[in-house]
């Protein structure tokens, strides 16, 4: 009985095994460079920039405005490539620091009332009708 179940089952564990297939997968390691990890680095730090900004309520607010999803926007941010974002961030760092450029245009009104006082105080000029001049 032994022989009889033996041979069919032998032929069919030997054409079992001639249908596994038993090369080997080699896995191919090599260096990273340095500048390929800066730059994954750069990007995902310059990504998240870029959604922490359009995460603020102002900016969502001026999208609303314009008729723009903020969802949308923050779709379309995630597929752009690593050069596109690090050009909007170029633009960012460009972008004055209080957003509409009001401390600006105060601080050079105040740099030019500086220069008007102390010129009128010297008396090469008579703007300001509250400096003594002493002739």
């Amino acid at each position: 009985m032994i022989r009889y179940i033996a041979k069919p089952l032998s032929l069919f564990l030997i054409f079992s095994f001639m249908l596994l297939d038993f090369t080997a997968i080699t896995a191919k390691a090599g260096l990273i460079g340095t500048e390929a990890v800066i730059n994954t680095l750069q990007g995902e730090t310059s990504r998240s920039r870029i959604t922490n900004f359009l995460d603020r309520q102002d900016v969502q607010k001026s999208f609303l405005e314009k008729g723009t999803d903020p969802i949308q926007a923050k779709k379309r941010v995630a597929s752009l490539t690593d050069q596109e974002v690090s050009q909007i961030c170029k633009v960012l760092d460009q972008l004055p620091a209080g957003g509409d450029g009001v401390g600006t245009v105060v601080g050079a009104v105040v740099l030019v009332f500086l220069v008007l006082l102390l010129t009128d105080i010297l008396g090469l000029t008579h703007v300001f009708p509250f400096v003594k001049h002493t002739k």
